[in-house]
């Protein structure tokens, strides 16, 4: 009989909340919007500096959460910050700042529909700003893009893993849809947070003021005003970035040994071209599905490979076309290449994309 007791029913935005704590956060610092707001309440409610210590505090903005970030991630902690797009917009200097200065923090973005304050319906048009930078310079946010509660609650402690592994900004990238739907979902095991003792042994480099008798103190910022040396530092953090996108790229397959087409798509819209996938494949149309799970780095290589088995691509997002453009790079047009979203907060229905597969075929 399966054990259901672990088992429980919540939104995307709440098994965030929920496995922050679980993972040992150290700090939330984030202000309200929709439709992430509940990502702030459920921790309010949850009251975790009662139990593990964890500091949650509401900033007067983004720009103050994401600096609060530089400042506690600055010292080893773990550090987390959730907003939506036209937050997640003003926190890119900041976003900047930290990966200049290699400053591991994660920060959830729950999409919406734009530009500007657009609408709080749900979108993927943050994908260009997501996986791009967003901020000035050279450099690289690690994201992920959970399809389910369920990677909601997972992806906190991965996306922690991934910051402090590469000393770098990660990014949980969702939705609307995600952040709000309610699923069951197996939250992680409690862990405990670390020890300053653990943290000063983890991250030497961390500006937490221990040790300075037996070392010399530790700076921690993305300024230098000899031109040799920063070329040195982007040289060392490109070296990085490749490094990751060696060793982190992850994604899903499904049916797509015998596809003669494959639907492309992340988040949200992956869930409803599955769907899609399923009618086609009703239709005797031999169609599979590959997801993207981190868009950067973007599974470039396996895209390639399947490329040279496939007779097309149809690229499905809820945008007027971003990560198209990154699956296009990736099969150098060998195939045709289509894209079809949805804009302005719009969800496709699974008929809009057969009918576009199948326009695609003809």
């Amino acid at each position: 009989m399966e054990d259901n007791s672990n088992v429980v029913l919540m939104k995307g935005n709440e098994a965030i909340a929920h496995a922050a704590i679980r993972c040992g956060c150290d700090g939330y610092f984030g202000y309200p919007i929709t439709p992430q707001s509940e990502v702030l309440e459920t921790l309010a409610q949850l009251k975790p500096w009662e139990t593990t210590g964890m500091v949650v505090l509401q900033a007067e903005s983004e720009i103050a959460s994401i600096n609060m970030l530089y400042g506690g991630g600055g010292t080893g902690k773990k550090v987390l910050t959730s907003s939506s797009s036209p937050g997640v917009a003003l926190m890119q200097e900041g976003i900047t700042y930290m990966a200049g200065a290699e400053v591991p923090c994660v920060i959830v973005s729950v999409q919406r529909g734009g530009p500007g304050l657009g609408t709080i319906q749900p979108s993927q048009s943050d994908y260009n700003q997501s996986t791009r930078g967003g901020g000035n310079g050279d450099y690289n946010t690690i994201v992920l893009a959970p399809n389910s509660v369920q990677e909601m609650a997972d992806f906190v402690d991965l996306a922690f893993t991934l910051a402090f592994r590469y000393r770098n900004p990660a990014m949980i990238l969702s939705d609307g849809v995600i952040g709000q739907m309610m699923e069951k979902v197996v939250l992680p095991p409690q862990k405990p947070r670390r020890t300053e003792e653990e943290i000063a042994k983890e991250c030497p480099w961390a500006a937490n003021g221990h040790g300075l008798k037996s070392r010399k103190p530790n700076y921690i910022t993305s300024l230098e005003l000899d031109s040799a040396v920063m070329e040195q530092r982007n040289i060392a953090l490109q070296k990085k970035y490749a490094e990751c996108a060696e060793k982190e790229v992850r994604y899903e397959e499904i049916q797509c040994d015998d596809a003669e087409y494959l639907i492309v798509a992340f988040g949200s819209a992956s869930r409803i071209s599955r769907k899609a996938m399923d009618m086609l494949r009703a239709q005797g149309v031999k169609v599979g599905l590959f997801r993207p799970i981190t868009l950067w780095p973007f599974p470039t290589k396996r895209l390639k490979e399947l490329s040279k088995r496939v007779k097309g691509m149809l690229v499905m997002e809820i945008n007027a076309g971003q990560m198209v453009f990154d699956v296009r790079a990736a099969v150098e047009y060998s195939i045709p290449v289509e894209h079809f979203g949805r804009l302005g907060g719009i969800v496709p229905s699974p008929d809009e994309i057969v009918d576009a597969v199948n326009k695609m075929r003809k």
